[in-house]
C-alpha cells in the first residue's frame, strides 16, 4: 500500500489532502543528513513554490547552496539562519509557510547525557516555539521527525523526543478554529547520515586493529535516507493531526553490520553505551490500543482521541515493532549494497536522523 503522492498530496481522512503544489515549505534542520534528503525530494518531486532550509550553521548552508545550485535548484530554494530556540527567528521564518517537516534537534545521546539542559532547551522548548510559532502563522501541516528512543526511552536524549513528540501531538488541542495540524513521524537508524562508526570501523580494519562492538547479537532497525524523505512527505500529505507514523523497515544485527564493513576484522565487544538498548523499539505494547498497520507503515493514533481512528487493521493488544521480533531482515547482499551506499557518501547510520553511534562501538 503506496501513501501520500508528491505532488498530488494524499488523503487526511477528511477528503482535504495537502497538495504541495504551489506551496511554500520549511524544513528545520535542513542541513543534516535526513533535512538535506527531503529538501532535495521536494526540489526534485513536487511543484513547491519555495523549499526553505532552516538552520544555524551558516557554512553547512553555503556548502548545501552551492550543491544545490550546481544540480539547477536555486530558483526555489531559500536559506533561513536560525535556531528553534529563538521563538522571535521562527516567527520570522514561518510568514507565508504552508507545511514544515521539523528534523532539527539535539540527537547525539552521549552529549545529551552530558548537557541535559542544552538537549531540553532544544528538544522540549524548541518543540514548544515552533508549534506557537506555527499556530501564530497559520502553518497548515507540521511533521514532527521523532526517533525510535522516545519509544520507553531509556536515555536523556530518548525522554527529550517523548516529550517532544506528546507536544506536538497533543498540539493539535490548541488550534481552535485555525487551518493548523502537527502529527509526528518515527524512525530507527537512517543508512548515509553523517556522524557514523562505519568510517571508523574501515579506517581501524585497514590498520588492522579491533572493532569495537557494543554487541554483536544487538539488532537495529534500518532504512535508506532516501525512502525515509519520501516517507516524510507522505506523512505530511496524509496526515490530520494527531498521527504518529511508523514506516515499516527491516532489521540487522550489529555482527552482520560489521561483516558488511569488514569482513574478517577481529572485534572486541565493549557493551552497550549509557541509553543504548540492545534492541530497538518502534512501537511498544502501551500503544497497541491506538494503533493500526496501513501495510508499508503503522500509524498510532493519540490516545487523546479514544482507540484507533485511522483506516488499517488494527494489531491487536500487547503488540510491539521491536527490532529483534521484525518479519523483515535484511540479506547479506541488502547489507553490503547500503553499508557502501553510506560509505561512498561519507555517512553512516545514525538513530531517527542522529548521530548516536559516533563513540564507542557499533
Amino acid at each position: 500500500m503506496t501513501h501520500g503522492s508528491a505532488t498530488a498530496g494524499g488523503s487526511d481522512g477528511s477528503g482535504a489532502g495537502f497538495d504541495f503544489d504551489g506551496a511554500s515549505v520549511l524544513v528545520t534542520g535542513g542541513t543534516g543528513s535526513l533535512g538535506r534528503a527531503i529538501v532535495r525530494r521536494l526540489l526534485e518531486h513536487t511543484a513547491a513554490r519555495r523549499v526553505i532550509v532552516f538552520s544555524r550553521d551558516e557554512h553547512k548552508q553555503w556548502a548545501m547552496q552551492q550543491e544545490l545550485a550546481e544540480a539547477g535548484h536555486d530558483a526555489r530554494a531559500r536559506y533561513f539562519l536560525g535556531d528553534v530556540r529563538d521563538l522571535k527567528r521562527l516567527r520570522l521564518a514561518l510568514a507565508g509557510v504552508d507545511a514544515v517537516v521539523h528534523a532539527a534537534a539535539m540527537k547525539h545521546v552521549a552529549a545529551a547525557e552530558f548537557n541535559p539542559f542544552e538537549a531540553v532547551r532544544t528538544n522540549i522548548l524548541g518543540s514548544q516555539n515552533l508549534i506557537e510559532a506555527a499556530i501564530d502563522a497559520d502553518v497548515r501541516r507540521v511533521l514532527a521527525v521523532s526517533t525510535d528512543k522516545a519509544s520507553n526511552p531509556v536515555s536523556l536524549y530518548g525522554a527529550t523526543k517523548l516529550v517532544g513528540d506528546r507536544m506536538f501531538l497533543h498540539g493539535n488541542a490548541y488550534v481552535g478554529n485555525g487551518p493548523g495540524a502537527f502529527a509526528v513521524i518515527r524512525f530507527g537508524n537512517l543508512s548515509g547520515s553523517r556522524g557514523s562508526i562505519l568510517p571508523k570501523f574501515r579506517r581501524l580494519a585497514a590498520e588492522g586493529r579491533e572493532l569495537p562492538v557494543t554487541d554483536p547479537e544487538a539488532s537495529r532497525f534500518w532504512v535508506d535516507v532516501d525512502a525515509a524523505a519520501a516517507q516524510v512527505l507522505a506523512g505530511v500529505a496524509d496526515m490530520a493531526g494527531g498521527e504518529l507514523f511508523v514506516p515499516k523497515a527491516p532489521s540487522v544485527t550489529v555482527a552482520a553490520l560489521v561483516a558488511a564493513v569488514a569482513p574478517g576484522a577481529a572485534t572486541k565487544v565493549v557493551g552497550l553505551r549509557p541509553g543504548e538498548k540492545k534492541h530497538e523499539e518502534l512501537i511498544g505494547t502501551h500503544d497497541s490500543t491506538y494503533t493500526v498497520d496501513q501495510g508499508d507503515r503503522y500509524v498510532i493514533t493519540s490516545s487523546l482521541a479514544g482507540e484507533a481512528s485511522v483506516a488499517g487493521q488494527p494489531v491487536g493488544d500487547g503488540f510491539a515493532y521491536t527490532s529483534d521480533r521484525n518479519d523483515r531482515w535484511l540479506t547479506e547482499a541488502e547489507v553490503a549494497a547500503m553499508v557502501g551506499k553510506s560509505l561512498d557518501g561519507d555517512g553512516g547510520v545514525t538513530s531517527g536522523g542522529e548521530s548516536g553511534a559516533t563513540s564507542g562501538g557499533a
